[in-house]
């Protein structure tokens, strides 16, 4: 049998005069990348900087809406209307879709970040808001959500196209969701761990939660490693290396599904 999967990393988080993450080397060692669109990181003039450093490596490119919380980088829980949370993404979506058409690339996915993204998952409702406006700008686009929750059965009733995701650096409750960031220990960065974590999730479809035990994550399309992590470059670095060795193939996402 032979395994493929696309590596995803959130990129173009920076803002004004404030760097994050280290985008010019870990876009080298991923098929997918996903470009904040201004509400939690990101402004239109790294919005384009990161489409053109897509392009130019090759890699895919996808919308990464947020609630509007840029003071909290989109990481605090809101709660909104349906009809907010559905403009508020497609507003986003249609800004970076702007740039991609500008730079002539193909906006390839989406995927909700932060807060936005941990309570689709679990919530219906803001679930189906996020995949009625993917679902009305276009068939073409895949949607990202994690793997084997409430969100990815939902937008598969829909007739979506769906990426199932998992997570190289951060850890999992026994029910197959984050841990919260506000825990210790939820975001990981021992390389040697994660490489092997990853070989076990694409090939085996599991992880271990934090009680130790194995989650059965479904069907794996994409391993996300977050571009803010201290550790992005040798993770995503020590991930492709260890893939390579077990002959997993790494491509864009659209290319398999």
């Amino acid at each position: 049998m032979v395994f493929q999967i696309d590596i995803n990393s959130d990129m173009g988080e920076s803002f004004g005069a404030y760097t994050i993450g280290c985008d010019s080397e870990v876009i080298k060692h991923i098929s997918s990348a996903n470009v904040a669109c201004g509400f939690h990181g990101g402004d239109p003039l790294v919005m384009r900087r990161t489409v053109q450093l897509a392009k130019a490596s090759n890699v895919a490119v996808g919308a990464h809406p947020s609630f509007p919380d840029l003071l909290g980088f989109g990481r605090r829980n809101m709660t909104l209307t349906k009809e907010e949370a559905r403009d508020y993404v497609t507003y986003q979506i249609g800004a970076l879709r702007a740039f991609c058409d500008s730079e002539g690339i193909q906006l390839q996915h989406v995927k909700p970040h932060g807060a936005l993204y941990n309570m689709a998952a679990e919530d219906p409702d803001l679930a189906r808001a996020v995949i009625e406006c993917v679902k009305d700008l276009s068939g073409d686009l895949i949607l990202v959500v994690l793997a084997n929750s409430k969100m990815q059965k939902i937008a598969e009733e829909a007739g979506l196209k769906v990426a199932r995701e998992a997570f190289a650096d951060r850890a999992y409750t026994p029910n197959g969701t984050l841990v919260s960031r506000r825990i210790p220990g939820a975001v990981l960065s021992d390389v040697n761990q994660i490489g092997s974590r990853v070989i076990k999730i694409v090939k085996e479809s599991k992880a271990f939660s934090t009680d130790g035990k194995p989650v059965d994550l479904g069907r794996v399309d994409s391993i996300c490693v977050h571009g803010d992590n201290p550790e992005a470059v040798n993770i995503t670095s020590a991930i492709t290396a260890a893939l390579t060795k077990e002959g997993v193939r790494i491509r864009p996402m659209r290319e398999f599904l």
